[in-house]
């Protein structure tokens, strides 16, 4: 009988990102398996031996993807052709914790076949979310003794922005809005398209369909310069996002901000790096989106320790 231990945890998956993680998991069956097998396991090993793994981290980080290991193991089992389903997961970091070299995540055991055809895809998965829940706890880390939060941004992969946004969350961060359904981001291109280039008549036009609409969602607007974000704070926008400015210019964001429109909030955004992170943050900024988080994470090294 199948059987999953999971011990208390930091994080959990919502409805909506298990059913993501649900149809990934579905699609990377597909891939691996079509509808045919894993031939060289179904080659090689019988279909009644059984072994005990762990999954074990190869370097510090934080984890993600406790819930997603038992998961992939119930999708791959009706496919794996073994005609046992007895196999168990024992997870025993929950998502959020801090790994370090040598943690076991795991101890699996059931099948030798399920568990080499599955190996691949759990691995796939985790390494990718743990190098971002990793990456943004640096960040994190970087910021702390500061006022501002790290955010995220769309800058993900199709499929994967829940999994990849619970991943900054696990790692210490915070969401940006989800999609372009659930917030509004007035960009430098939106104002080069209208007639009109003026920042505090777009915040005006964006403020005037949201009442039309009965909506109520933030209004961010893009600003790269600070007479355009003096023109910006006439409306008193929810937030401002300041592309591009190095500390000097942030830290005179900063006071402009905070003499015209004190409960506006002022994020910076564009090419900042670990190196560069502290500074901007001591500039009093209260948020600092990064791209970099869920597009250029590295993965996380987690492997599979077998009993041979």
């Amino acid at each position: 009988m199948t059987t999953s231990t999971r011990h208390p945890s930091h994080f959990s998956l919502d409805p909506a990102t298990r059913a993501d993680a649900e149809h990934l998991i579905e699609l990377a069956l597909l891939e691996d398996l079509s509808d045919v097998g894993d031939l060289t396991s179904l080659s090689m090993l019988p279909a009644d031996r059984s072994v005990s793994v762990q999954i074990r981290a190869r370097q510090p980080g934080v984890l993600v993807g406790s819930e997603i290991i038992t998961m992939v193991l119930q999708q791959f089992a009706g496919h794996t052709g073994d005609q046992s389903s007895d196999w168990m997961t024992d997870v025993k970091h929950s998502d959020g914790c801090s790994l370090a070299t040598g943690t076991v995540v795991a101890e699996l055991q059931g099948p030798v076949r399920l568990l080499l055809t599955a190996e691949r895809t759990i691995l796939n998965l985790l390494i990718h979310l743990c190098g971002i829940a990793s990456l943004t706890a640096q960040y994190v880390q970087r910021v702390s003794h500061t006022r501002a939060v790290i955010l995220d941004t769309r800058k993900t992969l199709p499929g994967y922005r829940r999994l990849q946004k619970y991943a900054v969350l696990c790692g210490g961060g915070t969401n940006h809005r989800m999609g372009l359904h659930d917030g509004m981001l007035i960009k430098d291109n939106h104002l080069a398209a209208r007639e009109n280039r003026s920042v505090s008549d777009a915040v005006r036009t964006a403020r005037k369909f949201l009442r039309e609409q009965s909506l109520e969602i933030p209004v961010e607007v893009e600003v790269d310069t600070l007479d355009q974000l003096s023109d910006a704070l006439r409306e008193t926008p929810d937030i401002v996002l300041l592309d591009n400015m190095g500390p000097d210019q942030l830290r005179r964001a900063v006071e402009l901000r905070n003499s015209v429109s004190p409960d506006t909030l002022l994020e910076a955004s564009g090419g900042i790096t670990l190196e560069t992170v502290r500074a901007i943050a001591e500039a009093g900024v209260d948020r600092i989106s990064i791209g970099g988080l869920t597009h250029s994470a590295p993965a996380l090294d987690l492997g599979f320790d077998w009993p041979w």
